[in-house]
């Protein structure tokens, strides 16, 4: 089997999506945990028990820490998180769906990095790009069975069962070489607030999600649910802004989003802070919402996670009701799409949502994409949204889209 190169932080953005800048070039890996969703353990309580284990302060979010950034040698730093779609939905006790295709990948991983006087793993590797092969795309379902999944969706909403769900799909190519400067390269694109990768023996996540799952500083919550896309272009722009299909889907969202945060907020402080503001990401405008909230006490890590995970722009609504239809309708597991990656330190928490997200396994690389049905979705709409979203992604994994 190919192993995949071990993690070595070289320099930004190669390292865990919302590392401390400062602190990237003397990361050492100090400890790991690594599990499956389907385990014994629910992955909520694990991931608070073994951080606050190593010293983070995650039993009670609305007070914060402090990070040392001038930290002697052995000062833990914080940690890189990923939690994947699968892991969320077992922490609200949801049907977790099909298996993942890349199950090399595990649903649950944080690695906890401490203050060091080299670069994590030793002398910077080189590694190199002129041995990277990507053979030919194979879908998990063709464009008329993803039309059809549309059109059970919006079966279920006439029926009342949802009023939103999200309809995701998959595809994977063979390689050969070395992956990380593909997916360093990914991690490049225009627009990855979350751009990074993280890797483990056999695996490796890629990521350019520009959307925020949650993201916690000085006791208030934040999260930023990303719905509607049009090219980015001038025609794109108005369109989007002008479509009241896409206006509705994304203010259920945000509504769904509020009653998140009001479980683990403070009475009264839930507030949405800015509506349907349009962002580039790569080339693809996206309408973004911002809402937030002041925690309330006594929150820890665990409440915070199974408030806001799975991400309700990739679930639906009501969530629970749009989960077992995901579960039902998806031919192949989320995998690493659909859930959270980010940082988790002692002053704060920065998790993005893990769209635009690629898996690599010993021997294929795995990229997954979808939207969100409503009532008055085009179930050919959708088929080339979810494309569209993808292209850029396949692109740049195939050398062929340069960053701007």
């Amino acid at each position: 089997m190919r192993q995949i190169h071990p993690y070595v932080v070289e320099a930004l953005p190669f390292a865990p999506p919302g590392a401390p800048a400062g602190c990237v070039p003397r990361l050492v890996e100090h400890d790991r945990l690594q599990c499956r969703a389907d385990g014994p353990d629910d992955p909520a309580t694990l991931l608070e028990e073994f951080l606050a284990g190593h010293g983070l302060p995650v039993r009670d979010l609305a007070r914060p820490g402090v990070h040392p950034p001038d930290g002697p040698a052995g000062t833990v730093c914080g940690a890189a998180v990923f939690v994947s779609a699968a892991a969320g939905a077992r922490m609200v006790g949801a049907a977790t769906g099909p298996a993942s295709p890349a199950p090399a990948v595990p649903d649950l991983v944080a690695v906890v990095y401490r203050h060091g006087t080299v670069p994590a793993g030793g002398p910077l590797r080189r590694h190199r790009a002129d041995d990277w092969q990507l053979g030919p795309w194979t879908e998990s379902w063709t464009p008329q069975r993803h039309a059809d999944a549309v059109r059970q969706a919006r079966e279920a909403i006439a029926a009342g069962d949802i009023y939103q769900v999200n309809v995701v799909g998959h595809g994977y190519a063979r390689y050969t070489g070395d992956p990380l400067p593909a997916l360093h390269r990914l991690a490049r694109l225009p627009g990855a607030r979350y751009g990074g990768v993280l890797t483990g023996a056999g695996w490796a996540i890629g990521c350019a999600s520009p959307e925020t799952l949650v993201e916690v500083t000085d006791g208030t919550v934040h999260t930023r649910p990303i719905k509607g896309t049009r090219p980015a272009t001038g025609p794109g722009r108005r369109e989007l802004l002008e479509s009241a299909k896409e206006r509705a889907e994304h203010v259920m969202i945000v509504d769904l989003e509020r009653n998140d945060l009001a479980r683990i907020a403070r009475t009264g402080t839930v507030r949405v802070d800015q509506l349907y503001a349009i962002r580039r990401w790569s080339d693809l405008w996206q309408a973004e919402s911002t809402v937030s909230a002041t925690l309330a006490d006594g929150r820890g890590l665990a409440d915070l996670l199974r408030a806001v995970c799975p991400g309700g722009s990739v679930t639906g609504a009501p969530k629970l009701a749009a989960l077992a239809q995901i579960a039902a309708l998806e031919p192949v597991g989320r995998g690493a799409s659909m859930g959270g990656l980010g940082w988790i330190g002692p002053d704060r928490i920065d998790l993005g949502l893990t769209i635009r997200t690629v898996a690599v396994d010993a021997d294929r690389v795995h990229v997954w994409a979808g939207g969100g049905i409503t009532w008055g979705s085009d179930p050919a709409a959708e088929v080339a949204e979810a494309a569209a979203k993808s292209g850029p992604v396949r692109a740049i994994l195939a050398g062929h889209h340069r960053p701007r």
